[in-house]
């Protein structure tokens, strides 16, 4: 999930003392895997037999057939909001990345090297007796500049100088929503010869909208601890009259919220082809200095800008000229201090996280330093580590395998669209062209990104963190100036996820992700298949989804296809929706069928996609009986598997109402509208999932 951007971004699946004696990257023991929160997978071909519980009739309750006893038996760590299959991998990519740090360390790298950067920026954020001893002292420029706000000019140019490149397509979230606004930078919408400039909402410093003007009571209780959090944090940090500061700047977040486009309407991507020459900003949105802004924020250069959201723009302009600017200078102050509160001293990293973490998702425990150094690491350096982690975790050979199964889910698509009866000649040709040229990279990118200009300190945590960003952010300005890369990466190798980035027609799917359970170069075909041949399936079918279909294949925004087969395709998938409408996780509250349908579309697509090139890889050939299981019955539960997830209650509320993706389980049920499942156990009528052939949704 979610502050998504739009699916148009990047549709994914769905998360330092001196370089002479730094502190050992290792972490404890006791942060491998144990049975508690990973079932082992019994020879089964890859199949968890040990987190089934047969007591389900696979047709009443698909999840819990293939997860059941594991859902029973999994703990959450405390140090986290909820576990799943990717929890698996994503902890072995932990433990990699501390072995890479140790023996980076140990080589002695030299200065301004990746290496040295790597070691000294882990070195800074591990030395928590340096940052205790320096307090707030590494923000002073930054609050000086607050103070000395005195008007509108000098409002709006602190707002640009905010401004960063806010789009985290892993997650389709902004990476900075307590930023009134944000940048991304991609192709021009109907021009993919040129990058454009977009602008999108942000001022947020909870998860969304519905946290601030939702009467569900869960929401009211969300803001009542907001409100005390803000406080509490200005207090910590020497402010006075904290109370009434609190009460202005949940109050201006509110009208934040207000002015906020839903995250329906923001996937609308019609919606967001806005292109306004930059100087008819200060007309079609006053409020705003917006000369200002703009030279502040480095796109002074730029002819035309296209605000994403352009009524909440308008309306967020309106705001900075409405509301009192000492509310807006108590707004910048406590969001310097909440966004770097991780690298600052243990109070307000403690404060921070009972809010966010607690509160927001329910975590009962911290996470150890050392885990959030590896992630702090990953959002400044991420290339330089990426760059280290492909060269001793992912091999040639399995590059190649996870080729050649791409090479086989692409042909099965297009075969599949071939045979469809209902679409035209005309949008078949089309599609055959978007699968043709399709770039799909699979472990890492062709090109790293270049941090030579960035400077990194054995003894400076906050100060890394902001040059890092600064410097990503002047690195997508430049973008703005350059030819189309279509080629860009939008994830890290050890990123453990994978993305379908529409503008650019190309997936990537980092080396992390290719890894047990999803992928195992020794697993049975059908496990391979109906695991990561599945998330392979689902990214491709992105491409011809409700936000593909409004893009050809050069990433232009146009709709290649014919009315009629847009009908069929929209009255398919209201089904799809209907059926997840129903759906519901917590006492009164469903899913929403419309916020998730994109990713539940491409999780069916990707299903029966994989389930054709499973077949094509038998090569007319039986498939063999494994454990007592024929082929079939292990590729729909090795789907079923690889969507296990567990979370706790706080973060499976804030799942449903700010997220893409459907919760795990209700994923996992999509296995009831392909026709093969039903076959494959088998499952009749009366049973929970059952659907007679009529309702099944059939889209590819």
């Amino acid at each position: 999930m979610r502050k998504r951007l739009c699916l148009l971004i990047a549709i994914a699946l769905t998360c330092t003392s001196a370089l002479a004696a730094p502190p050992p990257a290792s972490p404890p023991a006791m942060a491998t895997l144990t049975p508690s929160t990973w079932s082992p997978v019994d020879a089964a071909g890859g199949i968890d037999l040990t987190g089934m519980d047969s007591q389900v009739a696979p047709g009443d309750d698909f999840d819990r057939y293939a997860n059941g006893r594991w859902e029973a038996q999994a703990e959450i760590p405390a140090d986290r909001a909820n576990i799943s299959v990717f929890y698996a991998i994503f902890a072995r990519a932990e433990q990699r990345k501390t072995e890479l740090i140790d023996a980076l360390v140990a080589s002695h790298p030299a200065a301004g090297t990746d290496a040295r950067k790597i070691v000294d920026y882990h070195a800074a954020y591990m030395d928590e007796a340096m940052i205790e001893r320096r307090g707030l002292a590494p923000l002073a420029p930054t609050l000086a500049r607050i103070d000395a706000i005195a008007n509108a000019h000098d409002l709006a140019r602190a707002l640009g100088q905010q401004m960063r490149a806010d789009v985290d397509p892993i997650n389709n979230t902004h990476m900075h929503t307590s930023h009134l606004f944000g940048l991304f930078v991609a192709q021009a919408l109907e021009d993919p010869s040129r990058n454009m400039a977009y602008l999108l909402q942000g001022g947020l410093g909870m998860p969304d909208r519905d946290y601030y003007l939702s009467s569900d009571p869960a929401m009211i209780g969300y803001r009542e601890k907001y409100r005390a959090y803000v406080a509490d944090l200005l207090a910590l940090a020497g402010l006075k009259d904290t109370a009434l500061r609190a009460d202005g700047i949940v109050d201006l977040e509110t009208r934040i919220a207000t002015a906020h486009a839903s995250l329906v309407a923001s996937e609308d991507v019609h919606k967001a082809n806005n292109p306004w020459p930059r100087d008819a900003f200060a007309s079609k949105a006053p409020g705003l200095d917006w000369a200002t802004f703009f030279k502040a924020a480095g796109l002074d250069g730029e002819a035309t800008i296209d605000p994403w959201q352009p009524d909440a723009v308008r309306s967020l302009s309106a705001l900075v000229a409405s509301q009192p600017l000492a509310v807006w200078k108590d707004w910048l102050i406590f969001h310097a201090i909440d966004d770097n509160a991780s690298l600052l001293p243990k109070a307000y990293v403690d404060m921070a996280f009972q809010f966010h973490e607690h509160v927001l998702s329910g975590t009962p425990q911290q996470q150890p330093r050392w885990k959030r150094a590896l992630a702090a690491l990953d959002a400044d350096l991420g290339d330089a580590v990426g760059k280290q982690y492909v060269a001793r975790y992912f091999p040639a050979s399995s590059k190649q395998q996870v080729q050649q199964m791409v090479d086989n889910l692409k042909l099965a698509f297009d075969e599949r669209i071939a045979a469809l009866a209902w679409m035209s000649p005309a949008t078949k040709a089309r599609a055959h062209e978007k699968i043709a040229t399709l770039q799909v990279g699979v472990g890492y990118p062709e090109h790293w990104t270049d941090y030579s200009g960035l400077d990194i300190r054995p003894d400076d945590a906050l100060g890394n963190h902001l040059r890092a960003e600064e410097h990503d952010y002047h690195r997508q300005l430049a973008r703005l100036g350059a030819p189309v890369d279509r080629g860009q990466w939008w994830m890290t190798p050890q990123t453990v996820n994978a993305v379908n980035l529409p503008l650019q027609n190309a997936l990537n799917f980092p080396a992390a992700i290719l890894d047990e359970p999803f992928f195992d170069p020794k697993a049975d075909a059908a496990v391979n298949y109906g695991s990561i041949g599945s998330i392979i399936g689902h990214e491709i079918s992105h491409s011809f989804d409700s936000s593909g279909a409004e893009f050809d294949a050069q990433g232009r925004l146009v709709n290649w296809w014919t009315p009629a087969d847009m009908a069929h395709f929209q009255q398919a998938t209201a089904k799809l929706a209907a059926q997840y409408d129903q759906y519901e996780p917590l006492p009164g509250l469903h899913l929403n069928g419309q916020q998730t349908l994109a990713e539940n579309i491409a999780d069916l697509a990707g299903l029966v996609v994989a389930w054709t090139a499973y077949q094509k890889s038998l090569d007319g050939k039986p498939a063999p009986v494994i454990a007592g299981m024929t082929g079939a019955q292990r590729f729909f539960l090795a789907y079923a598997q690889s969507r296990r997830a567990k979370a706790r209650e706080a973060a499976l509320r804030r799942q449903v109402v700010t997220d893409g993706h459907a919760p795990g389980r209700w994923r996992a049920q999509t296995v009831r509208n392909v026709d093969d499942w039903y076959a494959a156990f088998p499952v009749k009528a009366g049973q929970g999932l059952f659907l007679p052939p009529n309702d099944r949704v059939r889209i590819w």
